[in-house]
C-alpha cells in the first residue's frame, strides 16, 4: 500500500511550478488534492509548453507535468459567494497550499490567521520567493530571479560562461519538495497533538540551504566559491572527460580509484608522477591530469569506458541527452514514466513522470489525468452539500 496520505485533503491554490509540484507529490502519495483555480483561465501553466495546440486548450505541457491526480474547481475568491464556498471547502480539508505574494490571501480575508481561527488544526503552507517577512518579502520572484539571488548562477558554468542559469527550474523544484516534506511532517504532528501549523517556505532560503558544501566551505573555511564547469572542486580526477566518441563522467574520488583508473586506461606512470600521486596534488594539477587521461580515453567510446571502469569499481557514466536518459533500460524497468489517457487532446495518451521513490516495492504513480479547468467543480461542491454552481463561485 503506497497511498501514505490517503484521507488527507489538500486545497492547492498555487500556480505555475513550485506550489503545483508540491501538490503533485502529495497527490501521488494518495492525498485528495483539489486545485482551486480562478474563472479567468486558471493556472497560468495551462497556457505554457512546447505544444501550441495543447496551450490553446488550456492544457499546456507545463501544466500536465505536475497536475495529474488532482481535481479542479473554479472559485472566484474575490466574490463574497466564492469566499464562502472556499471557507466551506477549507473546513472539510486538512491543508491549504498557496504561492501568492505575501499579503494576497490576507487581503482576500483568507490568510492563515483568519483561517486558523475557524480551523485551528489546519496546516497552511505558503511558498514564496523570499519568505513572508524581510525587505524582499513582497518582491516578485521567478526561478531565474532566485537562481541569481542565491548565488547558484555565479558558480554554474566555467570561467568564460559563468554566471549561467541551471538548465531547469531548480529553485522552484526545490521549493516544492521542501514544502511537501514540511506539510507531511506537520501532518504527523497534527495526528499526535491535533495542532495545525503555518509553514513559510522561502525559495531563496531553500536554495541556499540545499547548496550545502558550497555554503559551508565559505562560512567555515572562508573558501570563495568559483565556477568550475564540469570539474568537481572536492577531488580530481572527477568531472567530464572526452573519449573517442562521447563524453564520460568519471568520479575517481578515492586514492584507490585513481590508481585503478590509471591502470585501466593504460597509464600506470601517472600513479607515481609527483603532480598526481597525492589527492591535493591532483587538485592543484587537475588540468594537466585531464589532458593525460583524455589522450588515453581516445582509444574507445564513452559506453565502452563506462563498462570497463564500473566493472573495477571506478564510478563512471555517459553524458546523455534527456531523450536518451528517459530511454535507458534502467528507467524503463523501474517504471518512472506512466502513460495516461487525455480525452479531447487529439492523442491517445500522454506520458508523465511518477513519484521518484518506491514504497514497499511499489512506485506511487498518477491514475487520473490532469484536470480540465473546473472539471470537478460540481462534484466537489456536491460533496459539501452545495447542489448548485452559480456564477461567482
Amino acid at each position: 500500500m503506497n497511498q501514505l496520505l490517503q484521507g488527507v485533503r489538500v486545497l492547492d491554490l498555487s500556480n505555475v511550478l513550485a506550489g503545483p509540484f508540491c501538490g503533485y507529490q502529495l497527490a501521488l502519495f494518495g492525498a485528495d488534492v483539489i486545485k482551486v483555480e480562478t474563472p479567468d483561465g486558471g493556472d497560468l501553466a495551462r497556457q505554457l509548453g512546447a505544444d501550441s495546440a495543447l496551450n490553446a486548450q488550456h492544457m499546456g505541457t507545463s501544466f500536465l507535468a505536475q497536475n495529474a491526480n488532482k481535481r479542479s474547481v473554479v472559485i472566484d475568491l474575490k466574490s463574497e459567494q466564492g469566499r464562502q464556498t472556499f471557507l466551506a471547502l477549507m473546513q472539510a480539508s486538512d491543508v491549504v497550499l498557496e504561492n501568492f505574494r505575501p499579503g494576497v490571501m490576507e487581503r482576500l480575508g483568507l490568510g492563515h490567521e483568519q483561517l486558523r481561527k475557524i480551523k485551528p488544526s489546519l496546516v497552511y503552507c505558503a511558498i514564496s520567493g523570499f519568505g513572508q517577512d524581510g525587505p524582499l518579502a513582497k518582491a516578485p520572484a521567478y526561478d531565474q530571479i532566485i537562481q541569481g539571488r542565491s548565488g547558484v548562477m555565479s558558480i554554474t558554468g566555467d570561467s568564460e560562461s559563468s554566471p549561467l542559469r541551471v538548465g531547469y527550474p531548480v529553485c522552484d523544484t526545490l521549493g516544492g519538495l521542501m514544502a511537501a516534506f514540511a506539510i507531511s511532517s506537520a501532518l504527523v504532528r497534527r495526528c499526535q497533538t491535533g495542532e495545525g501549523a503555518f509553514i513559510d517556505v522561502s525559495m531563496l532560503d531553500t536554495t541556499l540551504a540545499a547548496m550545502g558544501w558550497i555554503v559551508s566551505n565559505l562560512l567555515i573555511a572562508g573558501q570563495t566559491p568559483v565556477p568550475m564547469g564540469n570539474e568537481n572542486f572536492t577531488a580530481s580526477p572527477s568531472g567530464t572527460f572526452a573519449t573517442g566518441n562521447g563524453l564520460l563522467n568519471i568520479a575517481a574520488n578515492k586514492q584507490e580509484q585513481f590508481e585503478i583508473l590509471c591502470d585501466v586506461v593504460g597509464a600506470p606512470n601517472l600513479k607515481t608522477d609527483e603532480r598526481f600521486a597525492q589527492r591535493e596534488a591532483r587538485k592543484q594539477n587537475r588540468h594537466a591530469l585531464r589532458e593525460s587521461l583524455e589522450s588515453c580515453l581516445q582509444s574507445a567510446d564513452a559506453a565502452t569506458w563506462e563498462a570497463r571502469l564500473n566493472k573495477v569499481g571506478v564510478p563512471a557514466g555517459q553524458v546523455l541527452s534527456v531523450a536518451d536518459a528517459l530511454a535507458q533500460p534502467q528507467v524503463a524497468q523501474r517504471g518512472l514514466v506512466k502513460a495516461l489517457p487525455l480525452e479531447g487532446s487529439g492523442r491517445e495518451s500522454i506520458s508523465l513522470t511518477a513519484s521518484a521513490v518506491l514504497i514497499d516495492g511499489q512506485r506511487p504513480a498518477p491514475t487520473m489525468p490532469p484536470p480540465r479547468l473546473g472539471e470537478h467543480t460540481a462534484q466537489v461542491l456536491k460533496e459539501l452539500g452545495i447542489s448548485t454552481v452559480a456564477n461567482g463561485v
